[in-house]
This record gives structure tokens, C-alpha cells and sequence, in this order.
């Protein structure tokens, strides 16, 4: 640095003193266009040195004459000011210039990187998305929570942005296949979205092989190098088998692959067997029949519903939950394993529990003919469904039976089975509450569940879409119900009193523009959308998913009308839920596998107790972390549902299959199979027929001299031309 730039204080004075000689006026490159061009390159990129070489190379200088003026006018704006010199003739925007004042506004958010490298800032504030170059995302990965400084925006031009400050890294550690060298490895990310290698020297390298999976920890990043410098942690195997597959997409989202062992140790010491002492302060629902409905694969049964005539006629309708407080003590090294991991995750072939397994498959879980504490929400009801009278508090249950979703569909369907009074009783008045809930706003918001069947390594043998039925929607009603009560208990004020401070489920209203784009669209396809109300926003959705039911373009509607709404999450600020069109809700009934759930328990018992209040800017933090694991989550369980599908495909290499066009772009046609919901891509290029290009305004390809259409929706027959399983992409070719 030379010796003006090594006191800051003297560049302020340095400023001061040039604009005293020039009467206060503004620097006087201002005044130069040429000057303001070549000044304009350091203020749209503040953070990078450039050479007057460089300089002449951007502004497409060749000539030797022109260099020269370039070179000596940096000189100039450095002695103004403007620049710092850095090194031997670098040149950078001096923090302290008027110009790098009035260019930045800065935003924070997260980042989301292309696998060019080049990314958007989605900002925190809610505002469009900002781009930002390869060249200034500044060692920002995917995900990272950054600081973002906005060029000087051109009119009719994107913004657009630099990565000025790091707030924090998404993730702590990357997946990747390593590549070993005499002296020194590169690990090769499996998320195309980093689009560096990571450097991981000798010593760091632990006893990796060549080609296998691992898990490598960032160490450093030197401002200077292309490539961060890490050190593996974790040795997942060769890629391909399934248990490494599905480790790498845990691990790629940050989740745990095992319990500590200070968590292990402590649910090693839980005790099975009941306290009597315990059993004698709480509700004793044992004698009353109680039941269990739950998939076919469930291990952890967090909920179970009791039902019994009363005297008067009415209908006493227990839902119990799993009472995971009791065993689970806030600060515990479970309880905070716990909230690190925020919820349980599915993946296709195994689930990785919120809790240790002796707790969520065995102590907590409702097992049958088992006594097991929960926490109730009991509701006396008439033949209406109308609730007389709600208790909330703790109990004693032993559950007679359990059943799978199945077994109770055929039940309400007219067949014999255990317990059929009960069940159809439970049938009826789930089918009025569901009927008055929608009748009230709400939307029936339809995703489709892609099932396998696996053989023993894990390999896809079928794959299917499975179905929600009455005994689904049984369930669901009542788990409503308890979380919409419980929410309502502690949310709805006494008199002038203040609501205590809870955790929420809440759902905003959709983006008016999101809105009104959806509503064009599905209008362009024939679809109609009133969206000038609440309820008539609400019948046309439920509309649009009936008709749309069986249709090529069912599941493309339905994942843009999902993305179109605002995302549900977790806070302490109440603003109801728009999907269910509830005013109160949060969840009460799955503490065995998520974390919001044990808050509302422990909450609630605090509260029903005369407990003080909580601190909200506390849960608040809370509730958005587990928000944020929650979308982790889902990322995951989508991502090995994409593994699973290539894996099916990979060898049917050759084979055709029939299939719906579900997508348009640029880059080609997505077509989703039909039967097993596999969605690949036919590339633009593999029709050589004509020269294609895309009408994205009505959602259709059109070529350009014979005026072959592919629209959404069409019908269509492909042949399986390459699986990449890495990147868990499907390509297609058309078959004529």
C-alpha cells in the first residue's frame, strides 16, 4: 500500500483538501465523461483491483496512446481521492470517496447460485431478486446469508449487486467425491450449485480413497484462491451403493447421520415403565377404547383418538399426543440434539428421527395394549360436530388397537373389522367438520406422494403415487381440530389481557402479482380464477384441482398454485392460516418428530399451570430455525425421491415410455411418465426435425418452419436415452 493509503484519517483529509481548492465544488472527473466511464468500473465493482491495463481491456482500449491517458488518469482519481493504490499499480474505489457513498444501498438475504457460478440475491425484505455476476459473488455459497451492495441501476436494467460481507454460511460442511493426487486431493461437490472444487491438503485427507464419498469441512478460503481449503470429516464409501446415496443427500442438507453420544447415553437411562405416583395426577383414559391410525411403515405413532357415548348423547372424542415433554427436559443434551435437527426426516427408504430411537419407536411411541403418557385435547361433540365443551391436560392412555390407513378405508367402505362402530362414528363427524371447513375458505391444496417399493439393497423394483383417502382425511380432521382448539386456548385474549406468547402455524395471504400471474396462466389453458375475494378465491382453486384431476397439466398447475401461495412457517406473531382459513393455529399433535411441537406442549403446560409468560423474542428465534429445518427437510426428501426415480429409469435405458408434457423451456421439453411420475427432459437440440423455439406466454414450443407445436398437457411417447444418477437428471428422446 503506498504511504497516502496507510493512515485512513489522512485520506479524509486528503479529500477535504482537494475539495478546499476547488471552493467545495465536486471532484472534477464528474465533469469528464471519459473519466466518469473509467471511474464508473470501480464503483460497480468496490471491491475489486484492477490494473490500468485491465482498465483499458474492459473499456476496449487497444491503442498505446489511450493506455497512457487511462494510466495517468487513475493516478489522478487515486490522487484525489477516489482510488487507493494497492500493490504496484493496482488500482481500487477508495472507502472513502463521494462516489462509493452515493452508489451503495446494501440489502441483506440468501443466496441462490446457479451452477455457472453467477447468482441472485433473495432479499430479506421481500423485494426482486438482485443478480449477482460469478466475478462478484465474493466466496458466497448457495444458501449463505450475505450483505449485498447495489450497483448504481441502469434504466430498464435488472438489479444488480456485489457480495460485500459473509453474515453466515448455510452449511457447515459438503458432499463430494474425492480425487487424490501424490501430495494433495480435490473434493468434487455433488451440488452442482457450488461451483468450485474443494482443495483439501495431505494432512487433511484422513484415509480417503480415491473416488469415494465424502464429507469435507471448509477450513479456509484465502482471499487470493479460487478454491477453499478444507479437511474431510466423514468417509461415506463408493458412490452407487444405496446407503451412500442416501447418507451423501442427508449430509448435503446438513443432517446428522447419528446421534452424539452423550444423547445416546441419556436415552439409554429413560425409563420404560410408568411411575405410579405420575399416573395418579393425570386423566385415566385406559378403559376408554382407543385407537391408532397410522401408514403401513410408521414406526413412531405420535397420535391416538378415543371415542365413547356419553350420557347425554353427545360424543367424547380424546386426541391424545405423545408426551414427549415428559421425558424430553429443556437444555438436556436431547433436547438440544433435538432442536439441531428440528424435525425427523423421510427419505425413501429410511427415516432419520428428531429423537433417539428408544424414544420415538418405543417410550413415546403409542404403541398397542401399552400404557404411555400424552398430553389431550378432549372434545365433547354432538352429531353435528359441533364442539360442547373442550379439556386440554395430561393423561394416561393404553391404546386397544392399531390400524393402518388402509384397513380403516375398507372399513369405511362397508366391511367387517374391529372396532367398526367407533370408526365410522369417528368417519361421520370427521366428513361434517371437513365439509364446514372448506364451506368456511379453505383450499384443498393437492401435492402428489411418489412411493416405492424397494427390493432388499434398496433398489426401486415399482414406483407409484400414493393416495389420500376418507380414513386420511379421518385423521387429518381431528388433528385440525386439536391444533386449531390448542392455538385458540392460549391465543384468544381475556378481556384486555394479552395473549401469552405461543408458537403459530402461520400462512399468509398470496402476492397480489403471484396471484394474478397464476390466474392468467390457468386462464391461457382454459381454467378460470375469480380472485377478487376470499371465498371466491378459495371455490376457484377447489374448482381448478377437480377439473384439472387426471390431466396432463395437473401436476404442473398444482406446483405453481402451491408456489404462488406464501409459505407456511412457524412464528410468535399470530396471523392466522389462509390455506385451512383458520384465524388460530399451530401444531400440538407430532412432538415425536417435530420440535415446534414440544415448544407448543411445553408452552401450553406452562400456561394452564398460571405460568409466566415466555419470552417472544426468544421463541421467535426458535421458531425460525425450525422453519428453516423444516424446508431443509422437505429439500431432502425431494432430492431422494429424484435419486430413487433415475435409479428406476437407469436401467431402461432404450425403453419407451408414455408421458405428459409438464413443462416448457428454453432448454427443452419436461415430460413426467405416466404411472411412475418420473420427470425428465427431451433437449431442444435432440429435435432435429426443425429449429424449435419457446412462446412462453401461451407454454408451448413451436417450430419454426413446419410449426410443430409441443404444448403443456400434450400427450406424448419418449424413449430413456441417459440417467445421470449424480445429478439425479432424466434425459428423454421423442419417439415419432
Amino acid at each position: 500500500m503506498s504511504k497516502q493509503n496507510k493512515n485512513p484519517k489522512r485520506g479524509k483529509e486528503k479529500i477535504k483538501e482537494n475539495r478546499k481548492k476547488r471552493g467545495g465544488r465536486k471532484p472534477s472527473p464528474r465533469l469528464n465523461p471519459f473519466v466518469k466511464t473509467v471511474l464508473d468500473i470501480f464503483i460497480n465493482n468496490p471491491l475489486h483491483q484492477y490494473t490500468h491495463h485491465q482498465v483499458s481491456k474492459a473499456l476496449g482500449i487497444n491503442d498505446t496512446a489511450s493506455k497512457e491517458l487511462v494510466k495517468k488518469i487513475l493516478k489522478d482519481l487515486s490522487a484525489d481521492g477516489h482510488l487507493q493504490t494497492r500493490g504496484k499499480e493496482r488500482f481500487m474505489l477508495s472507502p472513502e470517496a463521494d462516489t462509493y457513498r452515493e452508489a451503495p444501498v446494501q440489502l441483506t438475504g440468501s443466496m441462490d447460485i446457479k451452477r455457472t457460478g453467477k447468482g441472485y440475491l433473495i432479499p430479506d425484505d421481500g423485494s426482486d431478486d438482485v443478480y449477482i455476476s460469478s466475478t462478484n459473488t465474493n466466496r458466497a455459497m448457495d444458501g449463505d446469508k450475505v450483505e449485498v451492495r447495489l450497483f448504481p441501476q441502469r434504466p430498464g436494467r435488472k438489479r444488480e449487486g456485489q457480495v460485500v460481507n459473509i453474515i453466515k454460511r448455510n452449511r457447515e460442511t459438503i458432499v463430494g467425491v474425492i480425487q487424490l493426487s501424490k501430495k494433495f486431493a480435490f473434493v468434487v461437490p455433488d451440488d452442482t450449485s457450488i461451483p468450485v472444487d474443494i482443495f483439501v491438503p495431505q494432512s487433511a485427507i484422513h484415509n480417503a480413497r480415491d473416488g469415494e464419498k465424502v464429507i469435507v469441512k471448509i477450513t479456509d478460503w484465502p482471499e487470493r484462491s479460487k478454491n477453499p481449503f478444507g479437511e474431510v470429516v466423514d468417509i461415506l464409501g463408493m458412490p452407487g451403493e444405496n446407503s451412500v446415496e442416501m447418507n451423501s443427500i442427508l449430509a448435503s442438507f446438513d443432517f446428522p447421520l447419528r446421534f452424539p453420544k452423550e444423547v445416546e447415553r441419556e436415552a439409554g437411562k429413560v425409563a420404560e415403565k410408568l411411575p405410579a405416583d405420575e399416573i395418579r395426577r393425570r386423566k385415566d383414559f385406559r378403559k376408554v377404547t382407543t385407537i391408532t391410525i397410522d401408514p403401513l411403515d410408521a414406526k413412531d405413532f405420535d397420535d391416538a383418538i378415543s371415542v365413547r357415548k356419553l350420557k347425554n348423547g353427545n360424543w367424547e372424542i380424546g386426541v391424545h399426543i405423545a408426551d414427549v415433554s415428559w421425558y424430553v427436559q429443556p437444555g438436556t443434551p436431547m433436547d438440544q440434539e433435538a432442536f439441531r435437527r428440528g424435525t425427523s426426516v423421510y427419505l425413501v427408504d429410511r427415516t432419520i428421527p428428531m429423537l433417539p430411537e428408544k424414544l420415538s419407536n418405543m417410550v413415546c411411541s403409542l404403541r398397542p395394549n401399552e400404557e404411555k403418557f400424552c398430553f389431550s385435547a378432549v372434545f365433547e361433540m354432538d352429531d353435528d360436530a359441533q364442539v360442547i365443551n373442550a379439556w386440554f391436560g395430561k393423561t394416561v392412555i393404553n391404546s386397544d388397537r392399531r390400524f393402518v390407513y388402509d384397513e380403516v378405508q375398507q372399513i369405511i367402505e362397508g366391511s367387517d373389522g374391529d372396532f367398526k362402530q367407533e370408526i365410522n362414528t369417528l368417519h361421520n363427524l370427521a366428513t361434517v367438520l371437513r365439509k364446514r371447513r372448506f364451506d368456511k375458505g379453505a383450499i384443498a391444496f393437492h401435492s402428489q406422494e411418489v412411493k416405492f417399493k424397494l427390493d432388499e439393497d434398496g433398489k426401486p423394483l415399482e414406483t407409484y403415487v400414493k393416495e389420500s383417502k376418507e380414513a386420511n382425511w379421518l385423521v387429518e380432521e381431528f388433528m385440525l381440530l386439536a391444533n386449531r382448539r390448542v392455538a385458540e386456548r392460549i391465543g384468544i385474549a381475556k378481556g384486555r389481557q394479552k395473549p401469552n406468547t405461543f408458537v403459530y402455524r402461520i400462512h399468509d395471504e398470496p402476492n397480489p402479482d403471484k396471484l394474478a400471474t397464476f390466474a392468467e396462466f390457468v386462464t391461457k389453458l382454459g381454467y378460470k380464477m375469480k380472485i377478487g375475494s376470499r371465498k371466491g378465491l378459495a371455490n376457484s382453486f377447489n374448482s381448478l384441482f377437480q377439473q384439472i384431476a387426471g390431466k396432463g397439466e395437473q401436476n404442473m398447475i398444482e406446483t405453481i398454485a402451491i408456489r404462488t401461495m406464501s409459505k407456511a412457517i412457524y412464528s410468535t406473531t399470530n396471523i392466522g392460516h389462509y390455506g385451512l382459513a383458520f384465524k388460530h393455529y399451530t401444531h400440538f399433535t407430532s412432538p415425536i418428530r417435530r420440535y415446534p411441537d414440544l415448544m407448543v406442549h411445553r408452552l401450553l403446560e406452562k400456561y394452564l399451570n398460571e405460568g409466566n409468560n415466555a419470552n417472544a423474542t426468544e421463541y421467535e428465534e426458535y421458531c425460525d430455525h425450525c422453519s428453516e429445518m423444516e424446508k431443509r427437510a422437505a429439500d431432502a426428501e425431494r432430492a431422494s425421491v429424484k435419486y430413487k426415480q433415475a435409479e428406476y429409469l437407469a436401467d431402461k435405458i432404450g425403453e419407451e415410455f408414455n408421458g405428459v408434457i409438464s413443462g416448457v423451456s428454453k432448454w427443452g421439453i419436461y415430460v413426467e411418465l405416466d404411472g411412475n411420475k418420473c420427470e425428465g427432459m427431451i433437449p431442444i437440440a435432440h429435435l432435429d426435425d426443425d429449429f424449435y423455439t419457446l412462446d412462453d406466454e401461451n407454454y408451448q414450443i413451436i417450430g419454426r418452419r413446419y410449426k410443430r407445436v409441443f404444448r403443456l398437457g400434450d400427450k406424448i411417447t419418449i424413449m430413456v436415452k441417459s440417467i445421470d444418477l449424480q445429478k439425479k437428471q432424466m434425459t428423454f428422446d421423442l419417439v415419432d
